[in-house]
């Protein structure tokens, strides 16, 4: 049944041609289905002219804002469309496509890339740069590399209830050993949830001797271990943040075994976790990084980033596909490291990471907030709701995310995606957002919230 709301005839149009036209297989669910029209910032503007705080940033893409100037002026000059002249069919500038060639903004991007992560703390072991397209073929490829470094080990490690992926490799390490698409060459491990379900337990003691023993148990099976992959925190899974000691625990018994260790920081890169990368938060040095998401800021494009020695068990054309390494893709990730190296947005994003997480924490008066999670100075929590007043948390929290989208009766409304583990809120904005910004907006989400058991079940 397509989703209609009163008073949106535009948006409600705009839904009605996707419902006919595409397969639901395209969309993840959620109760509001914004339609936008343009963006701006950590705005969205409806077909309608509603205009509501972007509190996804488009899955975690959209680190420095929708459509930024600085960034804009200089994805154009990468790929020379700053100087189009007037007139006329064709304009010399950086193809759109160089597929078996090399674009000198290839060759830039790469060497910038490098230098970042190896200027960070973990990052000394990324000398080499595997592009992709999207973060599913970047966790793809990280793992046939891990594989072709020694084809007599077989095994794949993942952490359970992890998301790397919905193609070939990268969905048999995601999800647990009870789900359908199982590869027999993945085990799976614990990953701590109790021990960090709220914020009040972020500095809480924690023993990694259990989860150590779950890792030992596969080494005894005796068969050789390719890789160790798992996320900085669960995206996917419920927004859980793990304790530190928890993931410099994989990474020490990988370094025992000679087991290339791979850290998906598809979503958490670029500042997420209050950091440039999140093997810096964690105190990490993974042999493989991969990242997307925020790398482009919109513009599709992913990469492993890694030791030499693993990437070079692969040959020629093993890893090549049509838009891996592409001009557009480059460009965008040069302007991307150009924001992040010319200011503090990570500084003043930590300015605002307070006000909302104090913000998000206060939503724990309601009678259905359970837990908020996130890391301190970070840009994504994960408010977790519980049963009340007769209705499932699974319910609450599409209500929530409805009633954030109606808006709190003055105007303000907020976009957030659909329940993530069906009872968990991902809150992600725009690493920019001003400090009146996150002010106002979370404002906005606990006015609307505070709506949810006052209105019937939809």
């Amino acid at each position: 049944m397509t989703i209609q709301h009163s008073g949106e005839d535009r948006s409600n149009d705009v839904r009605r041609t996707i419902a006919e036209r595409e397969p639901i297989a395209l969309r993840t669910y959620t109760p509001s289905q914004l339609t936008i029209a343009r963006s701006a910032g950590c705005f969205h503007w409806t077909v309608d002219g509603r205009r509501l705080y972007d509190y996804t940033s488009g899955v975690l893409v959209a680190n420095l804002g929708h459509n930024p100037v600085e960034w804009q002026k200089k994805f154009l000059r990468y790929m020379g469309w700053d100087q189009a002249p007037a007139g006329g069919d064709y304009f010399e500038a950086v193809p759109m496509t160089a597929y078996n060639a090399i674009a000198q903004v290839e060759a830039d991007a790469v060497r910038r890339l490098t230098a970042n992560l190896q200027a960070r703390p973990g990052g000394s072991r990324l000398d080499q740069i595997l592009w992709a397209a999207s973060g599913s073929e970047a966790i793809q490829k990280a793992l046939w590399a891990s594989l072709a470094r020694d084809p007599s080990r077989d095994l794949m490690i993942a952490t359970r209830d992890g998301f790397h992926g919905k193609k070939g490799l990268a969905e048999a390490v995601t999800g647990s050993e009870q789900d359908k698409h199982r590869d027999p060459r993945v085990r799976f491990i614990s990953f701590p949830k109790e021990e960090r379900r709220d914020l009040s337990q972020r500095d809480a003691p924690f023993d990694p001797a259990p989860y150590r023993a779950e890792l030992d148990a596969i080494a005894a099976e005796g068969r050789g271990i390719a890789c160790l992959i798992t996320e900085p925190y669960l995206g996917g899974g419920g927004s859980f943040h793990p304790p530190a000691a928890y993931l410099q625990m994989l990474q020490a018994f990988c370094r025992e075994h000679d087991i290339v260790f791979i850290l998906d920081e598809i979503q958490a890169n670029f500042g997420r976790t209050g950091h440039m990368y999140a093997f810096e938060t964690y105190g990490l040095e993974p042999d493989v990084v991969v990242l997307g998401k925020g790398l482009g800021n919109g513009v599709p494009v992913a990469c492993a980033a890694g030791r030499r020695d693993v990437f070079g068990g692969l040959g020629y054309g093993e890893a090549s596909d049509t838009f891996s390494g592409n001009p557009l893709g480059c460009a965008a990730v040069l302007a991307t490291l150009d924001e992040f190296e010319a200011r503090d947005v990570l500084g003043a994003a930590r300015r605002s990471s307070a006000i909302i997480e104090a913000g998000l924490v206060g939503l724990k008066a309601l009678p259905f907030v359970a837990h908020v999670r996130g890391e301190k100075g970070g840009m994504v929590w994960g408010v977790e709701m519980k049963d009340a007043a007769g209705r499932s948390a699974t319910e609450i929290a599409n209500a929530c995310v409805l009633a954030a989208y109606l808006g709190d009766g003055d105007g303000r409304a907020v976009h957030i995606m659909g329940p993530l583990a069906k009872k968990v809120i991902r809150i992600a904005p725009p690493l920019t957002m001003t400090e009146a910004e996150a002010r106002d907006s979370v404002e906005a989400l606990a006015a609307s919230f505070a709506t949810v058991l006052q209105t019937a079940p939809r």
